[in-house]
């Protein structure tokens, strides 16, 4: 899945948000607007009263009828626009009220004295339908508007003299319109000048804009960004330590990201056996091996050691014993055959020890024998395959090739017993790890308190390569490069990041 990348990712997605983008201004344009609308709004509400209920400030001066009338004391003078701003006409038969109006306009604490109703000169048509027939008057504080069919952006407005309650209280239209609403709506001040665009359209248009340039960004990213500095192209091939070919092949993966045109094969079948493919292949090959563990006392001078990173490994065993931690003690006489039964070690069950060892070829064996069990070879193979026969006695014990087959033997064996990379052994089903001397596995503690179960995991390469190489690459971003935190990230400390230092040097 080469086109899995986070280019392509984002790619994809810019152009479905695109896509989303289209549907949504097609629906919006098809289904929104053409919902049947009237609008109203208030653009004049102020008082002509000598009793300023507007505010604060000297009295309002008036002249005529206003001055003349009774009840102007408290008068205000609202104006009323009511329009049609869907895109579909609105008919008569579009007012879902059961009464012979259509709306009502509703003017909160207030009382309707008088009302003018105008209209554009195109509209005069419309002022037909305003008679005490189609539903035209007012009472107390509300007017009640006709069934006035208005085609889309017709209006009338409504001149209304008011009484009583001081000018900004609320004023309502309602009323009921088929598939429909009615709803406040807001106008444009005289002295601005309309938008290109409606709202909805500016916003898709600024999305697809951004879609569009985010898919030209990726597109000159991918095509001319030149691969990251020390980036190398051919093959080469990592062999050696089983335990830790996981963490091989995610830096691998990494890399053949960063650095295109490279191919990087992984080929762990054990870190005596990689070393040995090492020897035999010279300095002509592109070949790293991981080794758990330094080779340094056989060291030809050829080869060329290099700390990569600490791991913790574990015994492991399978679910059925019932024994969370074992002394060193113990460890090493269920190794030589001194305890040949779980019940001997507290594990409260009867049931025979299966040892499970790796071949003499592994590097984790060797860092085991080192530093668990203290001797330089461990006892010989007594069980073929590692198929127990139930009444066999003594010693059982059997060899696994790799890693995998060392986790798999002891998960599926009942009573076995044998030791993994830890971050591996975590991710197996049908087994547990086991505690020593009270310690669980752990790169933390230092010193006397340490886990034991612990080493260096070495980079080996035949003689130095040369620096345009890929070996030379690969070696370098493993080890001081974005390698550091595949292998972070996997839960082994890399040897060059300074709080490591120390720890290496052991």
């Amino acid at each position: 899945m080469d086109w899995l990348n986070a280019g392509n990712v984002i790619a994809v997605l810019t152009a479905l948000l695109g896509l989303v983008a289209s549907f949504a201004a097609v629906w919006y344009e098809r289904r929104v607007p053409r919902r049947r609308r009237i609008g109203y709004r208030v653009q004049m509400d102020i008082p002509i009263g000598n009793d300023n209920r507007g505010g604060p400030g000297q009295e309002n001066i008036r002249s005529g009828l206003f001055n003349d009338l009774p009840d102007m004391a408290d008068a205000t003078l609202a104006l009323l626009r009511i329009e049609n701003y869907g895109a579909e006409s609105i008919a008569e038969s579009d007012y879902t009220g059961r009464n012979v109006h259509g709306l009502t306009a509703v003017f909160t604490d207030r009382t309707v004295r008088g009302m003018a109703v105008t209209t554009s000169h195109d509209d005069e048509h419309l002022m037909d339908h305003f008679t005490p027939a189609g539903g035209m008057r007012h009472e107390d504080n509300t007017i009640y508007l006709p069934r006035v069919p208005l085609n889309h952006g017709q209006h009338y407005k409504l001149l209304v003299l008011l009484t009583g309650g001081r000018v900004g209280r609320d004023i309502r239209v309602v009323g009921g319109i088929r598939e429909g609403i009615v709803r406040p709506n807001r106008g444009i001040p005289v002295d601005d000048k309309p938008p290109l665009f409606s709202r909805p359209a500016r916003w898709i248009t600024i999305l697809l804009t951004l879609c569009v340039i985010g898919l030209a960004g990726i597109i000159l990213i991918s095509e001319d960004a030149p691969p990251p500095i020390g980036c190398a192209t051919g093959k080469l091939t990592v062999n050696g330590s089983t335990g830790f070919s996981e963490v091989m092949k995610a830096v691998a993966k990494r890399y053949q990201s960063d650095c295109p045109n490279s191919t990087i094969t992984v080929d762990a079948q054990g870190s005596n056996e990689g070393f040995q493919q090492l020897k035999d292949a010279g300095g002509n090959s592109a070949l790293i091996t991981i080794v758990d563990g330094s080779r340094t006392e056989n060291l030809a001078q050829e080869m060329r050691e290099e700390r990569v990173a600490v791991s913790a490994f574990a015994l492991v065993v399978n679910d059925d014993v019932p024994v969370r931690s074992l002394t060193v003690d113990q460890i090493r006489k269920i190794f030589r055959g001194d305890i040949l039964n779980w019940n001997q070690v507290g594990g409260l069950v009867d049931r025979p020890i299966l040892v499970v060892s790796r071949f003499d070829s592994s590097g984790t064996r060797r860092l085991f024998d080192q530093r668990v069990l203290g001797v330089k070879n461990e006892r010989e193979v007594t069980v073929a395959g590692c198929e127990p026969d139930v009444a066999q006695a003594g010693l059982r014990r059997c060899e696994r090739r790799d890693t995998k087959q060392v986790l798999s033997t002891v998960a599926k064996q009942p009573g076995a017993i044998g030791y993994s990379e830890l971050q591996t052994a975590t991710a197996v089903q049908g087994l547990h790890i086991l505690e020593i001397d009270g310690r669980a596995p752990s790169l933390e503690a230092h010193g006397s308190n340490a886990y034991p179960f612990t080493g260096i995991e070495y980079a080996y390469t035949y003689g130095k390569p040369s620096s345009d190489s890929l070996t030379s690459s690969f070696l370098y971003y493993l080890t001081r490069g974005r390698g550091q935190d595949v292998m972070e990230d996997s839960g082994h400390p890399p040897c060059y990041k300074p709080e490591n230092l120390e720890r290496c040097q052991q």
